[in-house]
């Protein structure tokens, strides 16, 4: 027994210090290439302790799979137990590099205007490929996990032949779930929604922060977080504020009496615009949107760059126009008349 131990801490010895010289090895050959490829040293940072994990598993997998210790089911069990850590950590290497490479590509583009439509489109797609891409690599691991055991193999072959009753039963019960999954998937390449986007979901304002395969998060302007099912966007109306551009129109109306001076009123509209930060000066008008009852109503419109800055420069207008005609032309205000006469004179406007 004790020349089975013995031969199997010779190869555990020698098959790690083979993965630590290649770990070595590897690098080496990053801090010399890392000088002319930058990114070559950031993707190595973000992949050295999975790979530092799977080299040395895989030197003890190997170790214990050309040494038998023991007929006994426990060195079986353990010698599974590695085969098992040798592919989950595969499947963690894998996943920590295609993390990277999406991210170089999600942070050049992070890094450029977020106001136009297109950049926000590609950082949607890019994200949810990313998702897509651990999901799948996660899955293929576990399986591969799984049918390194003879009795999973044999498992999968009887599934194998009853695979059309299985799909059926399947996609009945996981309707939902990959509803939602092919809902994702749909909203990052039909260009429907982008992470940026500001909408109104089910009566709330807010912008899109994240798109998962199954879901939605709505940041709402009050800091709540709306979580939406991806089949939401796909099924129902909603509205878009960002669709081509974040630039948006937005309106103001005052009810005033008629006898509101109306040159004024555009004059002083129009000088404090001039001066507001929060007006990009593409449209701004005064117009009488309705004449009926005892007052008029007067709309103001106005243009900024996007809904924060509209909703602000809105606010503005409101308390500026309101606060001026107050100190100016206090006889604007609306009001209300009543006519005391008695019945069959003329009757005569009091206010």
């Amino acid at each position: 027994m004790m020349d089975v131990w013995t031969s199997l801490a010779i190869s555990a010895a020698t098959t790690l210090g083979v993965a630590l010289a290649v770990l070595f090895g590897v690098w080496l050959f990053v801090r010399i290439a890392g000088k002319r490829l930058s990114w070559l040293a950031e993707g190595y940072r973000a992949i050295r302790p999975r790979l530092r994990f799977f080299v040395v598993t895989l030197a003890l997998n190997i170790s214990f799979q050309v040494v038998e210790v023991s007929p006994e089911q426990w060195w079986d069990i353990t010698r599974q137990m590695f085969v098992i850590l040798v592919i989950l950590s595969l499947g963690f290497l894998v996943q920590a590099t295609v993390n990277f490479a999406f991210s170089q590509f999600v942070d050049k583009f992070e890094s450029s205007d977020q106001s136009d439509a297109e950049t926000r489109r590609i950082i949607t797609q890019l994200r949810i490929l990313r998702r897509l891409a651990n999901a799948i690599i996660g899955i293929l691991a576990v399986g591969a996990a799984l049918f390194s055991f003879p009795q999973v193999q044999a498992l999968g072959a009887g599934l194998l032949a009853s695979a059309g009753v299985l799909s059926v039963i399947g996609g009945l019960a996981a309707q939902s779930v990959l509803g939602n999954l092919f809902a994702g998937v749909q909203l990052a390449f039909s260009n429907a929604i982008r992470v940026g986007d500001v909408v109104v979901v089910k009566g709330e304002w807010g912008t899109i922060g994240e798109i998962t395969l199954s879901y939605v998060v709505v940041y709402i302007w009050d800091e709540r977080r709306l979580i939406v099912p991806s089949t939401y966007f796909t099924g129902n109306a909603f509205e878009m504020w960002t669709r081509k551009s974040p630039k948006l129109l937005g309106t103001v109306f005052l009810d005033l009496d008629w006898r509101v001076p109306l040159d004024a009123l555009r004059a002083e509209f129009e000088a404090f615009l001039k001066d507001n930060p929060l007006f990009d000066g593409r449209v701004s008008n005064v117009l009488v949107t309705e004449a009926t009852g005892g007052y008029v109503q007067v709309r103001f419109l106005i243009s900024a760059e996007d809904s924060n800055k509209q909703w602000d420069l809105r606010c503005e207008v409101r308390e500026h126009m309101v606060t001026w005609i107050q100190r100016n032309h206090p006889d604007a205000l609306p009001v209300t008349r009543v006519s005391l006469d008695p019945p069959g004179e003329r009757a005569h406007d009091t206010l």
